[in-house]
Order: structure tokens, then sequence, then C-alpha cells
């Protein structure tokens, strides 16, 4: 198992005291969870950390990073300066960035402020809002159709059918659909990554936070390898949203892992440690 080194403490420019915490050995590389929430859930990337030196950040207001005075501090854009504060911090010239989820938003904003400090970036299960890719009820609607033979399914379906109608629903209730296989660990797992910051949740896409048309003008000229990794059955990020997503980086290569939902890492650990540490390099 892969022992994690005790929390290292850091400020933002805004002064906000922030917090990362590392695992393995090796080249670093930076990851940003999703969320907003801490990096506890990403764990060790199913083993990742035996190829690189994990450094897990803590976003603002969450874990072991305090809340910031400014509550408008929370919105993506501003998050910025948090990673940047970071790879100074760690005396780095360039940094590998691996974001899951909704962090993913946070690297590509990053990336087109700073793309000479980025080398090669891993997006997750990427959210997509900050590069304006559509992500539609048909699109999900379809996918979670493909697990109508689990015991969960109507009760999941019925939830989710709600909630693309805008008439309620439990979001609880789709969780199944957004892991691989709805076992005692995927249960524990979910559990576990779940938001307790509301503000920070609220406040990350807040009005302002994402610029699509800018970010995506500014990565037109990104030169590092992008690879964008979707599990096949992934609810959050679609397959087919994240190649589409793929097609706006030069250098963008989208991998779809089978069998694999939101946290491909906890599907199948040793299908994402290659495919990543591949990557990597």
């Amino acid at each position: 198992m892969t022992a994690f080194h005790a929390p290292a403490v850091f400020h933002a420019p805004d002064g906000t005291r922030l917090a990362h915490r590392t695992a393995g050995d090796g080249e670093p590389l930076i990851c940003l969870p999703g969320g907003p929430t801490d990096a506890g859930y990403l764990g060790d990337l199913g083993g990742l950390a035996g190829h690189r030196r994990l450094v897990l950040l803590d976003p603002r207001g969450t874990g072991r990073s305090a809340r910031p005075e400014e509550i408008a501090s929370y919105r993506c854009d501003r998050q910025v300066g948090d990673v940047e504060a970071l790879r100074v911090h760690l005396g780095l010239d360039r940094t590998d960035i691996l974001a899951h989820s909704g962090g993913a938003n946070l690297a590509v904003r990053y990336a087109a402020r700073h793309p000479r400090r980025v080398g090669r970036l891993v997006l997750v299960g990427p959210g997509l809002r900050a590069l304006g890719v559509p992500v539609d009820g048909g699109m999900r609607r379809a996918l979670a159709l493909r697990r109508a033979g689990e015991p969960w399914f109507p009760a999941a379906f019925a939830a989710l059918e709600a909630i693309t109608a805008g008439s309620g629903g439990d979001w609880e209730a789709v969780a199944p659909f957004f892991c691989g296989r709805w076992d005692a660990e995927a249960r524990r797992h979910h559990a576990a990554g779940r938001p307790d910051n509301a503000e920070a949740v609220a406040g990350f896409a807040a009005d302002g936070a994402f610029d699509p048309a800018a970010t995506r003008a500014a990565l037109a000229g990104f030169g590092s390898p992008v690879l964008l990794l979707a599990g096949e059955f992934d609810l959050n990020s679609p397959p087919a949203a994240v190649a589409s997503g793929a097609e706006l980086f030069p250098q963008g290569a989208c991998v779809v892992q089978p069998g694999a939902g939101h946290y491909p890492w906890i599907d199948d650990a040793d299908r994402f440690v290659a495919t990543v540490a591949s990557f990597l390099g």
C-alpha cells in the first residue's frame, strides 16, 4: 500500500493557506480533484504513485486547506492562481498535471493562462464546461440504457429521467451510473468523495468562472500532449463529449477505458495505470 507523506502547507496569492499531500517517488505530477472536494478520494490513483510522485492538492475550502475570506475566490478562474502558487512552491519550471472531473476545468484554464508551465496534461472523466463542450440529457440517457440489466437500474433510471426532465429527482439515486460496478467498494468510494462545502461547490461555477471562447482560442496553440480518458459508462463525462474535447487540443487524444465509469482507477486500476503511465512516459 502506498505511503502518503504528511501534508505540506503553502499560501495562495490572496494569503489563503492551502495544503497538499504527496505519495510515491519520481517526477512530480500535480493532481487536481473534482467536487470541489479534497483530494482524498483520489487515493494513489490505483497505483499510479508507483510511477510518479503524486502531489495531491486540497482545493481552497476543502480538506486541510483553509476557507478563504472572500467567497468569490472559489471561482474556477480565480483558483488558477492556487495551482500556479503550488508549482512555485514545489520549485518546478514545468509540471505535468492530472485532473479529475470538475478539476479538469481548472486544469485547462491553468493551461490556457500558463501554457509554458505545463508538460503533459491528463484529464480523467473531465468536466467540459471550461471548453464549452455540451453534454445533453439524450447523451446521458443513451449511456444509461446500456446498464438496463443491472439490478439497481429501475430506481436509478427513474431518478435520472426525473432529473433530465427538470421535475426533481434524487442525485444520490443515480450514483450507480457513475461506477463501472456498484459493489461495496464503489459505495464506500462514492461516499468518501462527496463534497461537504456547499459554498465551494456553488462558487466554483459562479458567473464569470468560465469563458469557453477565450479558453479554446488560447488552447489552439497549446503545444503539450493532452490525454483525455473517459470511462465507457461515465454519465458525467460521456465518451462522445470527451472525444469532442480532445479535438480542441493540437496534440489531444481520447482513450475510452472499457467497463469503467467516472472513477476508472477504481474500476480497473491496472488498465488505468498502464494507460496513464505510458502517456506520461
